[in-house]
């Protein structure tokens, strides 16, 4: 008996591919998972280039980052349908290290914060990252959003501005000053790329935007030789092809210095990489190993390290885009990385000629991705803790320090939680009750009951999601008991959202019932987007509508 339990904790870090390949996935799948690998290595290509820019780095290592942990996080990953590489939560620390610390400091500090999620993986940490709430995660989000959609002002506009300030004000005063050196040609490239990309995604979703704009702008460049500042001019002396592995060079001294930085890239990696397969587990019906996932997220960054690379996470965006385009098992992650392989080696010295401005404008439409406008204002509905927290976290992100920021804001989501609690002392503690045993057996047949008790928040979001699926059935009907939630917040909501959306997907119609008063107000603001749900005031009024239904 003393056995099962060490058998049941190193199951749960079998990385995925094993077992798809158990399960004989690989043979049914791998045409459909080449095609996705394809395709999402081709939206992969210029946005790697861009983020490796717009990191302090150059586009060689955004690539060289993109194949080695895309290949060794579908490789050895949690999920499915994962896709790692460089992201634009990065961006931000990334520039901040290179700055301090010289581009030695940052490929140490990657290959630290790699063994710190090895570390954290493995003592089960994967679990702990749904205790930060949703104000904190868009808070943060939508500050990176700014930060980097300011840093490209200059090549957009091509701008002389020589060395720029990191900090956000004394940026925008550098710009201000060099405003009467705009080029023209720089502005037209930009703003031609960026209306591309935005018609292309309104009118022919199917095609790779940022790709065609990349390639369209290269050739107006050279084919007019526009006077515009393209990344040859940029980055005169760089390599093209893969590096060769090396270990950096380290000093107890620097580790010391480099840790706090460490840190925060494995924290922003272990949040952003379990926020994405959370979003695969949605779309897909599948369920990723939180523990699986960052031990591949630390092993991709230890190799992304050895081969000079940036730091990498899962990204939501390259994720979905492979799930719509068919791939089901981490062999898509892998043909993607070969692919980007391919097109490194094949035309590395091309890459040249691709106009900064160009760049610029993907990585504007990237900043305008991950600033989730829509959530932004959806929380700004929220009670007032909720909108603090938002903006508070926002702007220490912007104007003072992405670290700051995140633990000013998980420490006052922690401390407002309590007050809120307090005030609901002597309910019943948070459990997930899937039937009612009283009703159950006057139920009409295909109808499920289910019972929240204690209040609905960011801590029981990943509890409810799975509600659905641990019942191992779609039934056709399911009401939602939630007289004993006293307290609903904005992730609560989201989360009860997502459920819903689940369930509707699956073809199972929800009816709420027995909402106290604080849920019911919440519910009502956001209701428009519950699609496939109805609301009744109790429990006997959901099974007169079922009854109805029947008839």
């Amino acid at each position: 008996m003393a056995q099962r339990p060490q058998q049941q904790y190193w199951q749960a870090f079998t990385p995925k591919l094993l077992i798809v390949l158990r399960e004989g996935a690989i043979g049914k799948c791998w045409r459909r998972d080449a095609l996705a690998g394809l395709t999402v290595a081709i939206v992969a290509l210029p946005l790697a280039m861009a983020l490796g820019i717009a990191s302090g780095a150059s586009p060689n290592q955004g690539l060289v980052t993109a194949v080695i942990a895309g290949f060794l996080i579908s490789l050895l990953g949690g999920s499915r349908v994962q896709i790692g590489g460089p992201t634009g939560a990065f961006v931000v620390i990334v520039a901040g290290i290179i700055a301090a610390h010289g581009y030695a400091g940052l490929v140490l500090a990657t290959l630290l914060a790699g063994f710190i999620l090895i570390a954290a993986g493995y003592a089960g940490v994967g679990r702990l990252i749904r205790f930060i709430p949703m104000p904190v995660v868009t808070g943060f989000t939508a500050g990176i959003a700014v930060i980097i959609a300011s840093s490209q002002v200059g090549d957009f506009l091509g701008l002389t501005t020589g060395k720029l300030p990191a900090e956000f004000i004394p940026k925008w005063a550098a710009y201000l000053n060099a405003f009467d050196s705009i080029n023209l040609y720089a502005l037209g490239v930009g703003a031609a790329a960026l209306a591309m990309i935005v018609l292309l995604r309104r009118f022919a979703p199917q095609l790779p935007a940022f790709l065609i704009a990349l390639l369209v702008a290269s050739l107006a460049v050279a084919l007019l030789h526009l006077p515009v500042t393209t990344v040859g001019d940029r980055f005169p002396a760089m390599p093209t092809g893969m590096p060769v592995p090396h270990v950096p060079i380290m000093s107890l001294a620097l580790i010391q210095q480099l840790l706090p930085a460490a840190f925060t890239i494995a924290f922003l990696a272990g949040i952003e990489a379990l926020l994405s397969a959370t979003v695969a587990d949605g779309m897909t019906g599948y369920s990723h190993r939180p523990g699986q996932e960052l031990v591949a997220q630390g092993v991709a960054n230890v190799a992304s390290a050895l081969f000079g690379g940036l730091p990498a996470t899962g990204a939501i965006a390259r994720t979905a885009t492979n799930i719509r385009a068919g791939g089901r098992t981490p062999l898509a992650g892998i043909f993607h990385a070969v692919f980007l392989l391919i097109f490194l080696l094949a035309a590395g010295k091309l890459i040249s000629h691709v106009p900064m401005a160009a760049l610029a404008a993907i990585l504007l439409v990237v900043a305008w991705g991950m600033s989730e406008v829509e959530r932004f204002k959806t929380l700004l509905q929220m009670e007032a803790g909720d909108r603090a927290l938002l903006l508070l976290t926002f702007g220490l992100t912007v104007l003072v320090d992405l670290t700051v920021a995140i633990g000013v804001g998980v420490t006052l989501a922690s401390l407002l939680f309590m007050a809120r609690m307090s005030d609901t002392a002597g309910l019943l503690p948070d459990e997930l009750s899937l039937d009612d045993p009283t009703q159950r057996t006057s139920l009409p047949k295909g109808v499920e009951v289910f019972r929240f008790a204690g209040p609905m928040f960011f801590g029981v979001a990943r509890e409810m999601l799975d509600a659905l699926r641990r019942t191992g059935r779609s039934p056709k009907t399911i009401i939602l008991r939630m007289e004993l939630v006293p307290y609903m917040d904005s992730s609560g909501a989201s989360a009860l959202e997502a459920f819903v959306r689940q369930a509707h997907g699956k073809g199972t119609q929800l009816i709420l019932c027995d909402l106290r008063d604080q849920p019911s107000a919440l519910l009502a603001k956001l209701w428009p987007r519950f699609t496939g749900a109805e609301r009744v005031p109790t429990f006997q009024a959901a099974l007169d509508r079922v009854s109805r239904s029947v008839e």
